[in-house]
This record gives structure tokens, C-alpha cells and sequence, in this order.
């Protein structure tokens, strides 16, 4: 009788616990009553809309690593937290004209030196902004114009990026919008580099990127080691090319098409070698995320059911950073204006490697 109260009574202590909505403090993992997976943390919340997260590893001391999310509003910002969640506010870029994505890019040559880059796009002024890291200065001259001459209602207003390094060094990146053509040309890819005076500039490489219609192509990803590059084409399917310009902008293959309640969404790329891993792509009605290998044909292996909602971006890192994230960090927007961080061992389970 006394062991049956107990664990009644603990089991409803752990319920309680498990249903609490936490702020930047730890929150559990995985809860075994429904395999949905728990975030470790939530993070303090933006003002308007959270929308898509990156992640910029700090070579000196990975424990100091940032996570940059875009609050997408007409008045939005860039969010800059820490490790827990909580936000850094001296290194928050507010005043930004409804910023979408962001991504991350490491060792661009400008003013004479390396820097790391954070680049969102800023779909009210149709121009990418690039912001130095971990200061978040801006090296834009104000913002680079893309999707220039573009007159068709839509083609011109921003939406997704992926910034891709070639084996040479340089930093592109491959931009999308709300809509576009259905030719082969959704997708405009611009080389980054130094104007001269210490500033960003953009140059047009190619254009290339089929479309369904049917809705849009936000999420965009890019694995640099292997030289792809991934798009989700809403309530269609995940397309990939090329990183290379120089390879052509034949369409490889179009993989996920079955499987989604509604749109595809955020992609990310968890490498447990530098050529093996996976690609997690955001079932966003549903909740959960499908997981893909990284190499070969993009096979399914299982859905992850997360305690995200309506989660749009997300972003993940495989390297250790800390006690809390010690065989990476995988992080996800969700739509009460927070991102969410994930140990990747709770999402493993014990079908996915660990790095």
C-alpha cells in the first residue's frame, strides 16, 4: 500500500514537472509516458516571432558558443543567447526589416583579417545583412541588394539562406524567396568578399533551383564537406544540387516526398564523420522531425517526435561544447517565441550514432 502511494505520487510529481513551461532554465529530456523529446532548455523569449536559429561555435573555448535567431518582424532583430538560453543583450541587432533565416560562416578574409559572419535576410529591403561574430558589428554597407530586376510580385522578398565555403575558401550564399519560378532559377547564389574598404560585398554567381508551385522554398542547408546543397519545397519534397557552381545546377534528386502532414521545413546536417551523418528536416504540422543519412541516397530512418510547435528553423551542431552538450547541440524554433535546445543523445535513441 505505502509502495503504491509512492510511486502514484511520484509518477504525478514527474507529470507536473514534464508539463511545466520552463524560461531559460533546464528542463528535462526525454519523457518516457509519450516519447516526445524534451528540450534541456528554452530560451527567454524575442519580442514579436521567432523564426529560424544558427549556431556559431567558438574555436577558443566551445563553451562561450552563441545561438543567433531571427525575430521576424517589420521592427525584428537578431537574437543572440548563450549556452542556457538567455539572452545577450549587447549583442542583440535590433531595427532589422522583418528578418527571416540566418546562417553562420567561418574565416571570411576582410579588412585584412579573418572573421566569422552571421547573414540574415531582411525580406522588407530584398538585401542580405552581415553581421562580424561574436561582436554582431555590422559589415554590410547598409545591406547587399539581391534578386535585382526581379518585378514579379513576391520574387524579390526574402526568405531563406545557406551560406556555403568551397574547398578554396570562399563564402557564398545561396538565397531564397517567398516565390519564384518553376525553371530553374528559385535559387541565386552570390559570392561574399571585401569591397575594399573592410565591408561585405555580393556578387551574383548563378541561378538555379526547380520549384513545385505549391507553396514556397524556405529551408535551405548546405554540407560543405560533401558540396551539396538542400532545399525544402514546401508539401513536395527536399531538392539537392550541387554547392559548386562550377558542378551545374543539374537537380540530383528529390527525396522526402512522402510522409509529411503538411509543409517540409527547417533542414539540418548532424555530421558524426566528416562524410557520415544525418539530415533532420521539420515535419512542421506534425510536430516532429525526419531523419535522413547524410551520405549516399538520403534514406528515411525514424521521425522524432519533439516538444517543439510548429517548429520552422533549426539548426545543430555535433561537436562538444560543454557538460550539457557534450556530443552536440541541436536547436529548434517553436511558435511561442523561443528556440529550443536538444542534447543529441536524447535524440538518438538507438538508431542514430553519436559523434
Amino acid at each position: 500500500m505505502q509502495t503504491r502511494f509512492l510511486t502514484t505520487a511520484l509518477s504525478a510529481v514527474l507529470l507536473f514537472l514534464a508539463a511545466c513551461t520552463n524560461t531559460g532554465t533546464q528542463t528535462g529530456s526525454a519523457d518516457l509516458a509519450d516519447s516526445v523529446i524534451k528540450p534541456l532548455y528554452t530560451t527567454e523569449p524575442v519580442q514579436f516571432d521567432t523564426d529560424d536559429p544558427a549556431i556559431w561555435l567558438n574555436p577558443q573555448d566551445p563553451a562561450k558558443s552563441l545561438v543567433i535567431g531571427t525575430d521576424k518582424d517589420e521592427n525584428g532583430a537578431l537574437y543572440v543567447y548563450d549556452l542556457k538560453g538567455k539572452i545577450i543583450s549587447d549583442k542583440v541587432v535590433k531595427g532589422l526589416k522583418r528578418p527571416n533565416n540566418v546562417d553562420i560562416a567561418y574565416g571570411l578574409m576582410l579588412g585584412g583579417k579573418r572573421v566569422d559572419i552571421a547573414v540574415t535576410t531582411e525580406r522588407l529591403t530584398h538585401k542580405l545583412r552581415i553581421f562580424t561574430l561574436p561582436d554582431m558589428k555590422a559589415v554590410d554597407n547598409g545591406g547587399i541588394p539581391v534578386f535585382e530586376n526581379e518585378t514579379a510580385e513576391g520574387f524579390r522578398d526574402l526568405m531563406g539562406i545557406a551560406l556555403y565555403t568551397s574547398p578554396e575558401g570562399e563564402i557564398q550564399a545561396i538565397v531564397g524567396r517567398k516565390t519564384g519560378p518553376q525553371n530553374g532559377e528559385y535559387l541565386w547564389q552570390y559570392h561574399l568578399s571585401d569591397n575594399g574598404h573592410g565591408q561585405v560585398k555580393g556578387v551574383l554567381k548563378r541561378k538555379f533551383g526547380f520549384y513545385s508551385g505549391k507553396k514556397e522554398i524556405e529551408a535551405i542547408a548546405v554540407d560543405n564537406e560533401l558540396g551539396y546543397v538542400y532545399c525544402s519545397d514546401e508539401q513536395f519534397g527536399l531538392r539537392k544540387y550541387y554547392a559548386d557552381p562550377a558542378k551545374g545546377n543539374k537537380e540530383l534528386s528529390v527525396f522526402a516526398k512522402e510522409g509529411f502532414k503538411e509543409d517540409h521545413e527547417g533542414i539540418s546536417i548532424y555530421k558524426v564523420t566528416d562524410s557520415t551523418g544525418y539530415l533532420l528536416v521539420s515535419d512542421q504540422s506534425a510536430n516532429q522531425f525526419k531523419v535522413y543519412t547524410r551520405e549516399g541516397n538520403n534514406q528515411f530512418i525514424k521521425t522524432i517526435r519533439m516538444s517543439t510547435n510548429n517548429s520552422d528553423g533549426s539548426e545543430v551542431i555535433s561537436v562538444p561544447l560543454n557538460q550539457d552538450f557534450q556530443h552536440g547541440l541541436f536547436v529548434a524554433m517553436s511558435d511561442d517565441k523561443t528556440f529550443q535546445y536538444y542534447r543529441w543523445e536524447d535524440m538518438a535513441g538507438k538508431e542514430l550514432k553519436v559523434r
